[in-house]
Parts: C-alpha cells; structure tokens; sequence
C-alpha cells in the first residue's frame, strides 16, 4: 500500500523551478532514499511532504490525505527530522522530549512512559537527565529522531540525518533507522549525499538531477541499468547526475552544513 504519492509535483520560487513534475510513490515499511547534488530539490521535496511548503502545481498525498488541502492532519502523521539541529542544548534529553509530547498533545498519563520508552529505544537512557549541549553529535541525532517518533507517526522524514557525524556515530544512528523500520514498520523517506549511507538503509533510491527524478529502482536495479559488473552507486550517481554539476552547493547552503556540522561535533 502506497503511503507517499507524487503527481507531477512541481514547486517554483519565481521563475526557478525547483521541483519539476516529480512522480514517485513509496510504500508502506520502505525505507526511501532521494539522491542528487545540492540544488537538485530533494529538500524542496521533503519541505512540500512535510507541508512546510505548498505544491505550486501537481499533488502530493501523506497516509492518503493531501498535504495542501489536509497540511494539519498530514502533520499528526508525521515525523521530521530536519538537517538543523532542533534539539534545545540548554534542557536535558528528558525534557527536550517532553516538550515535544506537549506539542504533539500527547495524553498527559502516558507522557512520561513514552518518553522513557523513547530513551530506551534509542539508546540515551543513561544520557536521560544531562543536558544535551554535553551529548555528542550521534546522541543529538538520535534524540531528534526520538522527537519525531514519539507520536508514533507511520511516516518519517529524514532531511541527511547523519550530516556531520564520523562513521561510527553514522552506523548507530543507522542501526536505530533500519531497527524503527523492523520493529515498528515505519515508512522512512531520507535525503543523503552518503553513497554508503543510500546502498545500507534504503530499499529504493530516486536520483533528482535539477529539480526532476532521472532515475528510480532497487540500487541493484539502478547498478544493472548501467551495465552492472562492478559497478558502484557512485556511477550511478554519475551516470545520471553528471560529474559536471557543482555539488558544493551555495554559499547558504555550506555554511549551514558547516555550522551544523561543527555544532554535532
């Protein structure tokens, strides 16, 4: 059963044409990964899903409901993680969950018992009670995402979850990803410029390449698409990205990926 439709999904900023007709439909329990180079629209994308920002034309439809039309009930089905820090360095991990229970009115008699439950799960049980400015940058990530699922959304949105973290704080964070999927059968739609990150979590990939999806499969359907023996998700990425396009994306842009970037290290 689908849980994320496309239809022609187009969102403008002026004459820019950020996302250009875009169609894609992601099942219910899959783990989705929206590939391409920055300034290709896969956080325009994300931002249009989670109802931050309206189509300007097309549809674009969360557990069955229209995010324009239905933009409030769409965000009680969702979780979101985006790629700024949202996590409040001066509160503990306990209370910075149960600020966001407050928000997603989460009954009163069960706040407590589902943010234990939130810190057990992801590991920070024993982090619970120390401000989170102490935490690292894997422990931030996995209390944002901790914030995001405490209304059990069936869908969560993840806009590059492990941007700025080393490789070890990257693999818990995935094993806690890949482990929501088996446990709970969340549908996970993510955002990564990670190669490695794309091949270990997702089920299938899209690959935007200014503002439309140039390619979408398995990554073993995708490597075969070019040929196969050996090839890798980077000449895939190639293949239908370009090498030539600028991926350093602007100066905004890499200073917000710095700046977080410093902030979880």
């Amino acid at each position: 059963m689908a849980v994320v439709e496309l239809e022609s999904l187009t969102r403008r900023f002026g004459t820019l044409v950020a996302v250009n007709s875009v169609s894609l439909t992601i099942e219910a329990g899959e783990v989705f990964g929206l590939l391409g180079p920055n300034g290709a629209g896969k956080t325009t994308t994300i931002k249009v899903l989670t109802t931050l920002l309206p189509p300007s034309e097309g549809t674009a439809c969360v557990a069955g409901l229209d995010v324009g039309q239905h933009a409030a009930e769409v965000r009680r089905m969702i979780g979101y993680v985006p790629q700024l820090l949202s996590a409040d360095g001066t509160l503990t991990g306990y209370e910075n969950l149960l600020i966001f229970a407050k928000l997603y009115d989460l009954p009163r008699a069960e706040r407590t018992a589902r943010v234990r439950d939130a810190l057990a799960f992801m590991g920070l049980t024993d982090s619970a009670d120390k401000l989170v400015r102490q935490y690292s940058g894997g422990m931030i990530r996995r209390l944002e995402i901790a914030q995001s699922m405490l209304h059990r959304p069936p869908v969560l949105f993840l806009d590059e979850p492990t941007v700025g973290l080393d490789p070890g704080a990257r693999r818990t964070v995935w094993d806690h990803i890949e482990q929501m999927r088996r446990d709970f059968g969340t549908t996970i739609f993510l955002t990564t410029h990670l190669m490695d990150e794309a091949e270990s979590l997702c089920n299938r990939v899209a690959i935007m390449h200014l503002g439309r999806v140039v390619a979408v499969g398995s990554v073993p359907d995708l490597k075969d698409s070019i040929g196969g023996n050996g090839a890798t998700l980077d000449d895939v990425f190639i293949h239908y990205a370009g090498d030539q396009l600028d991926a350093g994306g602007t100066y905004r842009e890499v200073s917000r990926t710095r700046r977080t970037a410093r902030r979880l290290g």
